[in-house]
């Protein structure tokens, strides 16, 4: 290997990292606008659904072109556009309507880079377990940082409504600096025609990805959605609760998902089904300590803390192990489209805390954690059975689907 290859993989991984950060850095201002703007809850969850709203379509376009066009074509504008989509919030920091625009602007620019980048640090990779480290560390960091560094201007910094943001205005242009020059990978296989018309993936055909990938996905984001979002105001009431509390809590599920990734590596290049199912678990355990700590027995936060951390676990062994099981069943003809797919899937986990809200009417929060562990544990153990069912089955790669069809 060249010096020249890791140096275009980490470029483009920058890039993730950029977006990453646009999109998430939001998570924390939540609470600040709460105070400063009075935003009620329905303004609040409308404001993650404008984001969700873009976003879904985003990843399911952005795959398939990427495929058809090239890596750069869809990621070069988009990372641009990431940027512009947080000087709406700057110019507008008590303009819901421009807080609502830089929100959708994220949402789609979150799409049409996170599959494709995904893809093109593969390319450019290799294809071993070791690419989808490098991406889940890209996008993990962005995810981590943002909201963290956001939390920490806001409550310290003068201007909260805007200083925050400030830090990725100059990484979005340092990310599309860096990633300018990067050059497509010449994929075999790939369209023949300059006719082209969106097909199934034939990896999104198999029981793999159905039985084992899909099931599991939503626990990227829906585990970390609980540590990061959920958490900090179930343990916290409404006057005590600070951007520094809901940061603390984002640096240690965050830090944990990114520690374990080195771990999770080595259980994708031997099982990612191994893997999967030790995210699970951990997803089950999380939660389970959570419903002691919104009980409110024992030390709430620090049990809280608790469940960040396991919940993180849960976030990081199942985006690597996932992402690349779902990257050993694409063809370099389909890669974008299958992992845009499989991150639509992951991102259906950020409908946690909707789920919260609704299940708190019903078993209160206590029982709410509780029906989630029971839930996890559930899931961890269909997992389990349909793994042991499928042991000893050769594996169906992208590449060997390629060969029959």
């Amino acid at each position: 290997m060249t010096l020249r290859t890791p140096a275009e993989w980490i470029r483009v991984a920058l890039a993730m990292f950029a977006v990453g950060w646009g999109a998430n850095q939001f998570s924390p201002m939540l609470i600040v606008y709460r105070h400063a703007l009075g935003l009620g809850s329905a303004e609040i969850a409308g404001l993650f659904a404008i984001y969700a709203a873009t976003l879904i379509p985003g990843l399911l376009a952005g795959g398939p072109l990427s495929d058809r066009f090239g890596r750069r074509a869809c990621v070069l504008p988009f990372t641009a556009l990431s940027p512009v989509a947080t000087l709406l919030l700057i110019l507008g920091p008590r303009d819901l309507a421009l807080i609502a625009a830089g929100r959708a602007l994220a949402g789609v620019c979150s799409g049409m880079v996170f599959g494709p980048a995904t893809a093109w640090v593969q390319d450019l990779s290799g294809g071993s377990a070791l690419s989808a480290r490098r991406a889940a560390l890209a996008l993990s960091a962005g995810f981590a940082l943002g909201p963290i560094v956001a939390a920490a201007l806001a409550q310290w910094a003068p201007h909260p409504l805007v200083v925050p943001y400030l830090p990725h205005l100059v990484l979005g242009v340092v990310a599309l600096a860096a990633v300018w020059t990067v050059p497509d990978v010449r994929r075999a296989g790939g369209p023949a025609t300059t006719t082209w018309r969106w097909a199934v993936p034939p990896a999104l055909r198999t029981r793999a990805f159905w039985l084992m990938v899909a099931p599991a996905a939503p626990f990227v984001f829906g585990s970390v959605s609980l540590a990061i979002v959920v958490l900090p105001v179930e343990v916290t009431s409404a006057s005590t609760l600070s951007a520094a509390f809901a940061g603390l809590m984002t640096v240690l599920a965050f830090a944990a998902g990114i520690g374990v990734q080195p771990a999770a590596r080595v259980l994708a290049e031997r099982s990612d089904r191994i893997g999967i199912l030790a995210g699970t678990g951990a997803a089950a355990a999380g939660a389970a300590i959570s419903a002691i700590a919104v009980a409110g027995h024992g030390p709430d936060r620090v049990l809280a803390g608790l469940g960040a951390v396991l919940l993180g676990l849960a976030y990081g062994l199942c985006l690597v192990c996932g992402l690349h099981q779902a990257e050993q069943l694409s063809g370099p003809t389909d890669r974008g489209a299958v992992l845009s797919c499989y991150y639509v899937l992951a991102y259906l986990g950020f409908s946690v805390p909707y789920a919260v809200d609704g299940l708190n009417e019903v078993f209160g929060k206590p029982g709410t954690f509780a029906v989630l562990a029971v839930v996890a544990a559930a899931v961890t153990m269909l997992l389990a059975a349909g793994a042991a069912r499928g042991r000893g089955r050769p594996a169906v790669t992208g590449e060997r689907q390629a060969a029959h069809t």
